[in-house]
């Protein structure tokens, strides 16, 4: 997601003498991106150990520990800024893109990423299905993802403009449920009895033995995908979205009813030609 997120920053053909990654981690974007495209490079996380062991770059970079609901910068700091799935964790959406808005230049970009809802759908079926047979209910143990209807809403009262909100999916294949989640708990995504992984305040403290059985075999029996070596699948669904801050140089729309074309006459293209 990092390198996508790169790729996305080389995709606009200027240069940004200074950037600012939200929810860096350990630079899973800035060791994608190059000094020619990024002169100076701000990493901020809420994890102190993260900036410590964050990989090397060939980008100047300074490390700042910090929320992401409340960056310490001033207003119109940041020519770029970027994030690779962090955002799935604050507690207010709005304010931390309100937030970015406010520590970016008139004319600058915000590129981001987040985990999308359908994201391990095949993990949440088969518990909330075992759970249903074994215990006559279910509750969340993967954190609440955001809707790609309300991005561009939330992004747009932030004050960004020009948005442009697109998915993706990245599907990892495992030996099964067990593997799936003892991965996620490393990655803070899912929660059974230990770890921080679940932010849901209705999660249920523990899964039950009996119901974690049930869910391994639900999960191999229904998403078994015929590979050679037995695995199965987990789906990442990933939403990117970028947006602008204003600037009079901005290109903007045309007056509604200013067209002198109809789009009916496309079908005549040819012949007006």
């Amino acid at each position: 997601v990092g390198s996508r997120i790169a790729d996305r920053v080389f995709d606009i053909t200027r240069a940004f003498p200074l950037a600012l990654d939200v929810g860096s981690g350990r630079g899973y974007i800035a060791q994608h991106l190059t000094k020619e495209t990024v002169e100076k490079l701000i990493q901020v996380d809420i994890a102190e150990n993260a900036l410590k062991n964050a990989v090397e770059s060939e980008i100047p970079t300074i490390s700042v520990v910090a929320d992401e609901e409340f960056l310490p910068f001033k207003e119109d700091t940041f020519d770029l800024v970027v994030s690779s799935l962090s955002l799935h964790w604050v507690n207010d959406l709005p304010r931390a893109f309100r937030e970015i808005h406010q520590v970016l230049k008139p004319d600058g970009v915000f590129i981001g990423a987040m985990f999308g809802g359908d994201t391990l759908y095949e993990l949440r079926c088969s518990l909330q299905l075992a759970e249903l047979e074994r215990e006559g209910g279910f509750s969340p143990h993967v954190s609440p993802f955001t809707a790609v209807s309300d991005l561009g809403h939330l992004l747009s009262r932030a004050g960004f403009n020009t948005l442009t909100v697109d998915t993706d999916e990245i599907q990892v294949n495992y030996p099964g449920l067990f593997e799936v989640m003892e991965d996620l708990q490393g990655k803070y995504i899912f929660h059974i009895s230990m770890g921080e992984s679940n932010c849901s305040w209705n999660r249920k403290p523990l899964l039950h033995r009996e119901t974690m059985l049930a869910a391994a075999a639900i999960y191999q029996g229904k998403y078994l995908r015929g590979n050679d070596d037995g695995s199965v699948p987990a789906t990442f669904q990933i939403y990117y979205m970028i947006g602008w801050k204003f600037h009079e140089s901005q290109a903007r729309p045309a007056q509604r009813g200013s067209a002198t074309v109809s789009f009916g006459d496309l079908a005549k293209i040819d012949g007006l030609l």
